[in-house]
């Protein structure tokens, strides 16, 4: 065929009805709407075909550096996190999440909490090359004090220090249940321990808007953002009550959430965080500052039966992660269902992300998402249910006094009953527990350690929100 007949072609123009016309009519008298749309837990509708959307970028903090490829440090066998953390440095990761014990997303497990525990772990490592998180139950400046200790003396270049200490005090309250101190009395310290902080002048996250906890516990995408959006405004407030300006206070405020396998809600819902914590500074009159976002792979998605599967849902979860402009990522290994992962499960880990961002070169693009009608729609329908999730919060007092009045926590059990019962239905499927189950299990391996308690102390109590995986939910499937 000449080629040149193609360069003459002319074809009808064909508009959104014309193609629903034409898909309708290959449907046979089946509904468009429950054949070709499908809707996220918030109700909005996943359809196969959006008109074009005008291109915007919203990149990570430091769009031209990559992803920082995090690997969790839980073992509570100090001398076995420092040989862990000496392999996925050496393996190729490029920083470190210090999980301790009682931390709303320790799963039972964490390093001991104390200074000598990251004096140990610490000695010797390149803390100007890695990016380096802490997650710690105590909201106070107890962790923020480890660490300032620990870097004294040492060749500190504070430019390329990559640094999140984790404080997030109604991610405590409502993974653990409980506070030290009552609401009033944490609202009037924290201001001083911002003060503390800034008079060390040192760089890095130190107030964090954890989502993980509602998302695991069963929050749908906008609970999630508008926890992490009610957690941010409260964060605002207590710099301000610090005497900071909200222009110095922004950078030291960052964003965890949790990444899963559905890609699309995944990326949209990091290019959404963006949207709103650009409006939130708009609010403020304060120009936009790039938020600072970690991403996790979800803990709820994972199964304990067919582990392997898990495998594939960390891989896609990454990948939406990566690709939403995560500024790091951390995979949860895929055993950890079972206990506490071993070194095979902790290579896989770090080596998906490896292979992600070095042979798949995902970072090369910045936000390749943009433009794209459907994820551009995507992303703004997530921001305005976040929004308007975050100012339902705000009317019951601010997150903290609607987790202590149980408000926030009913929602989100709503969510995780109406999802169990999609599961249950068979209008949703799990791969491995009920779609394809295998006939035997598997063993699998796991390190040595015992399973800790979540902290009984505290003065304020809530109904916690507890960390559960899908299948958990299912009667009769305990997976």
């Amino acid at each position: 065929m000449d080629a040149a007949l193609l360069r003459k072609a002319e074809f009808p123009s064909v508009d959104m009805e014309a193609w629903r016309s034409l898909a309708e009519k290959a449907l046979r008298g089946g509904s468009f709407e429950d054949e070709l749309i499908n809707r996220s837990d918030d109700g909005i509708a996943l359809g196969p075909l959006f008109e074009p959307a005008e291109p915007r970028l919203l990149t990570r903090a430091k769009p031209n550096r990559n992803w920082s490829i995090v690997q969790r440090v839980d073992d509570p066998d100090v001398k076995r996190a420092r040989q862990q953390i000496e392999t996925d440095l050496k393996g190729g990761a490029t920083g470190l999440a210090l999980v301790f014990e009682g931390a709303p997303n320790a799963f039972g497990y964490g390093l001991p909490a104390s200074e000598e525990t990251l004096a140990t772990l610490l000695e010797g490592l390149p803390v100007n090359d890695i990016a380096l998180r802490i997650d710690v139950h105590p909201a106070s400046r107890k962790s923020m004090d480890w660490l300032v200790s620990n870097l004294t003396g040492r060749p500190i270049d504070p430019t390329k220090l990559d640094l999140s200490f984790g404080i997030d005090s109604a991610a405590v309250f409502g993974g653990t249940g409980r506070l030290r101190m009552s609401l009033e009395a944490l609202a009037a310290s924290l201001p001083q321990s911002l003060a503390h902080f800034f008079a060390m002048q040192v760089p890095g996250v130190l107030l964090e808007a954890d989502g993980r906890v509602y998302h695991n516990a069963g929050a749908t995408e906008a609970q999630e953002l508008g926890a992490m959006a009610a957690t941010a405004i409260a964060h605002l407030g207590l710099f301000e009550e610090a005497r900071q300006p909200v222009a110095h206070a922004a950078p030291h405020i960052g964003f965890a959430l949790s990444a899963t396998h559905d890609q699309y809600l995944t990326i949209a819902k990091i290019r959404a965080l963006r949207l709103i914590w650009a409006r939130l500074l708009e609010e403020c009159g304060v120009a936009p500052i790039p938020a600072h976002i970690h991403a996790e792979t979800s803990f709820r998605t994972l199964a304990t039966k067919d582990p392997e599967t898990n495998i594939l849902r960390n891989t896609v979860a990454a990948f939406s992660a990566a690709v939403g402009g995560a500024d790091s990522v951390s995979i949860l290994p895929h055993t950890i269902t079972h206990g506490l992962p071993d070194a095979f499960a902790r290579r896989l880990a770090r080596n998906t992300q490896l292979l992600l961002r070095d042979e798949s070169h995902l970072g090369f693009v910045s936000d390749p998402a943009a433009g794209s009608g459907g994820m551009e729609r995507l992303t703004d329908e997530l921001a305005e249910a976040g929004w308007d999730e975050m100012r339902k919060l705000q009317s019951e007092g601010g997150l903290l006094f609607s987790l202590r009045d149980g408000v926030f926590q009913k929602r989100v059990i709503e969510a995780r009953d109406e999802r169990a019962a999609a599961y249950r239905q068979g209008e949703q499927t799990v791969v491995g527990t009920t779609l394809h189950p295998l006939k035997e299990e598997r063993s699998v391996q796991t390190l040595s350690a015992e399973r800790q308690p979540v902290p009984e102390d505290g003065a304020v109590f809530c109904e916690r929100l507890m960390p559960l995986r899908i299948a958990e939910t299912l009667e009769g499937n305990a997976a």
